[in-house]
């Protein structure tokens, strides 16, 4: 055989090998293929499309300044017995003439993940001015505003509100724009739609527990509105967030699930009629 006959059928040899491997070797999908929801997990709009979601961690409207890790799409998912009590409490709500508003609902881990190294770069100060303006960054863990587990990746804890009706929906936050106090009075704090509670969704300050003394009259009012209803339908407020609630007893109180936020993460599951 030629040297130039012995090269060429190197050449071949090679690519056939490197098409080898390319045909057998597994992708990155399919290697580590994206986790589903559990059956019991429901998208809430399926179960009560009345509730209004403002799912604000899509947006780059929250305390990281940008959209957080696995909120694919705006929506809200909830385990099925959570989603079912949600909706016999906004049916109470729609006849008072207030709907329930949901910012967040289930969260996957990698959201989690997201919140923590945010909190470890003491760098990012972007959104001090809004969320935590009188609390140190470096205090964050220590004082309970961020933890590497949550309640929520569990799948029966949510944040919300109450919601006058007719509503009028929120403005789009420009990024960049000048911040206002989460605890300031609700004229000066960035626009909600939601009634007055005293402070804005994730108010990193004492002001934001439920049952903290100085919010008195309208802002009690409300808060116990929003508190008393979610109860009577078994679900436990957090006290150091009024907005914060878990629906009891949980499907998975010992699972912190990371399925993304997305319709394709309960694909397979038939849409629920209530």
């Amino acid at each position: 055989m030629t040297r130039t006959a012995t090269a060429v059928r190197r050449l071949a040899v090679t690519a056939a090998a490197a098409l080898l491997w390319t045909a057998t070797a597994p992708s990155a999908a399919q290697a580590k293929p994206e986790p589903k929801a559990p059956a019991q997990f429901v998208a809430l709009r399926d179960v009560d499309p009345t509730i209004i979601q403002e799912i604000r961690y899509i947006t780059p409207h929250n305390f990281v300044g940008a959209p957080v890790d696995g909120y694919e799409k705006p929506m809200c998912i909830l385990t099925e017995p959570a989603a079912k009590a949600l909706h016999k409490a906004q049916a109470g709500f729609l006849k008072r003439g207030y709907s329930l508003k949901v910012y967040d609902c289930y969260r996957p881990q990698r959201a989690v993940d997201h919140f923590v190294r945010w909190a470890k770069d003491l760098d990012d100060q972007r959104m001090k001015a809004e969320f935590y303006p009188q609390v140190d960054k470096t205090r964050l863990f220590a004082d309970g505003y961020i933890a590497e587990k949550s309640g929520h990746s569990r799948g029966s804890t949510l944040d919300l509100t109450v919601v006058k009706l007719p509503a009028v929906p929120t403005r789009a936050y420009v990024p960049g724009e000048r911040l206002a106090p989460c605890y300031g009075p609700k004229k000066d704090r960035f626009p909600d739609n939601s009634v007055d509670m005293g402070t804005g969704f994730d108010c990193f300050d004492t002001l934001a527990h439920t049952d903290d003394p100085r919010i008195q009259g309208a802002q009690r009012a409300n808060r116990d509105l929003l508190r008393d209803a979610l109860a009577a339908q078994g679900f436990v407020n957090l006290p150091e967030e009024w907005w914060h609630f878990t629906y009891k007893p949980e499907l998975f109180p010992d699972t912190y699930f990371d399925f993304p936020i997305s319709r394709r993460s309960l694909s397979g599951r038939p849409m629920a009629h209530f």
